[in-house]
């Protein structure tokens, strides 16, 4: 610790001990590296610190249980009294917080706590507005949590931490079983074949040829289909280093990208109809799809068709990679950040994060939302099945399938989220949008050159062959470039 730092702890001991000793009496040990801090908090009169956070519907109705819970309970005790607030929309929360940052008129104070990804986090970290929790938590703290969701929340400067681990989520993919078992029984097609894109693509096609023409998978988050694919095969497509950003995108890497969703989609094995693909499912009109695991539960139970309503059962496999591609696994969702404020705020905002984050409360929350816990010990197949039988906790079973998978998953794969850098989302966005937007007008100008009269073997093969790709890669690669500041 710093000589200052030191100073200032054996003064606040000299000059309040019989203060301090009481207050550890009652409310527990404290945290060693701001020990004696817990005076700035008074039972008598509580602390109230906002959060604000982009939850909905369960995830909401689960996260307000745990606050008025942590009111009640350990915030009683210490004096900290928590209002959690929607924002609505990711969207909607970022820009809520730009326009605290900004003072625009007719927005509220920036709040003490407030979900963030790591883009928006990096922007209120340039001016100055966040906490640095590295004060708070000591390193043998630290050290309980997954080790990546830690490391993506150091985004100073300094390396110190900004962002803390509440909840993340992976990848899954998620198999309509019914018609998955009358195709498999009917072409031989083998479910291993789905653990990789290649064999996912070979299954689609032979999927559409069995079913008359019916696209097969469907994917959610094309973001990090480029983020994944790049990084199985050792490089990072945003590799940050000293807060400047080289961008990697070789073109035997995309291409293979290319020829695993591009060209699938063009032909009719791929699909993307509805907002969601578990919405594409429950049409009909897909039986796979590659997906977060916070969507689990949306997996629908019923195929509603023109045809009518059945029943269908349901598989939870690991995501896909490469041939010969690293296993990487895609680290995903916000964490929470704090404000710079004063001493007391600071401290009690840390207090929650810290309790929220306990093994169960995080399993509580998870349990309804399908966020993955953040405690090391927490992401274990035994740890989570004796929890739940013990405390007899209320989970859908999707969800409980999906943490049992993704836990297993976890132990033999490398998490992995890109690092924060200044035109972060804007790049992410070029990401997003490379295929979809492509792919989308491709579709509509085709259907427009068979109208015509053209054949529409011919056509498609003119789109998705090598001139093509070079045409669109160039394109990209500029694109990218350019959004990231390059």
């Amino acid at each position: 610790m710093k000589k200052n730092f030191l100073k200032k702890r054996l003064v606040s001991f000299l000059v309040g001990s019989l203060a301090i000793m009481c207050l550890a009496g009652c409310s527990g040990k404290v945290t060693d590296k701001l020990a004696g801090n817990e005076s700035v908090l008074n039972p008598d009169n509580p602390v109230s610190i906002t959060i604000w956070h982009y939850y909905n519907g369960a995830q909401q109705a689960s996260f307000e249980d745990l606050v008025n819970e942590f009111n009640s309970s350990e915030g009683k005790e210490k004096g900290i009294y928590v209002q959690a607030y929607t924002k609505g929309s990711v969207p909607d929360l970022e820009e809520a917080v730009i326009n605290s940052i900004e003072e625009k008129v007719g927005a509220e104070a920036m709040p003490d706590i407030f979900s963030s990804y790591p883009d928006t986090a990096y922007a209120v970290e340039e001016s100055g507005r966040l906490y640095n929790l590295s004060e708070y938590f000591t390193d043998e703290e630290l050290d309980k949590y997954v080790d990546s969701y830690i490391e993506e929340g150091k985004i100073a400067a300094d390396n110190t931490l900004r962002i803390f681990p509440v909840a993340k989520s992976t990848e899954i993919t998620m198999v309509n079983k019914t018609d998955w078992d009358a195709f498999a029984a009917a072409t031989g097609a083998d479910i291993e074949d789905l653990k990789t894109f290649e064999g996912i693509t070979k299954t689609a096609e032979k999927y559409y040829e069995w079913s008359g023409g019916k696209a097969f998978y469907g994917r959610d988050a094309m973001a990090n289909y480029f983020i994944d694919g790049v990084r199985q095969f050792g490089k990072e497509i945003f590799e940050v280093k000293d807060g400047k950003v080289t961008v990697n995108i070789e073109k035997e890497v995309v291409k293979k990208l290319w020829d695993n969703y591009y060209v699938p989609m063009m032909r009719g094995y791929f699909g993307a109809y509805g907002k969601y693909r578990s919405d594409d499912v429950k049409t009909g009109e897909i039986i796979a799809y590659t997906g977060s695991t916070s969507s689990a539960d949306y997996f629908p139970d019923k195929v509603e068709s023109d045809e009518g309503a059945r029943e269908i059962e349901y598989m939870i496999l690991t995501p896909p990679v490469f041939e010969g591609g690293e296993n990487i696994m895609i680290q995903q969702g916000a964490g929470m950040v704090v404000s710079k404020s004063d001493k007391a705020h600071e401290y009690a905002s840390c207090e929650f994060l810290k309790w929220f984050t306990q093994l169960e409360n995080n399993y509580k929350f998870g349990s309804s939302s399908g966020y993955l816990p953040v405690l090391k010990e927490a992401n274990n197949s035994e740890v989570f099945e004796k929890f739940v039988k013990e405390e007899q906790l209320d989970i859908k079973q999707k969800t409980y399938d999906t943490f049992e998978n993704v836990f297993e998953y976890m132990k033999n794969a490398t998490l992995y989220s890109t690092k924060a850098f200044k035109d972060g989302a804007a790049g992410r966005k070029v990401l997003e949008y490379a295929f979809t937007d492509k792919i989308s007008a491709d579709l509509e100008a085709i259907d427009n050159k068979v109208n015509d009269g053209e054949n529409r073997e011919k056509i498609i093969g003119d789109y998705v062959s090598d001139a093509a790709f070079e045409e669109w890669y160039n394109s990209f690669a500029e694109t990218l470039n350019t959004a990231c500041g390059k």
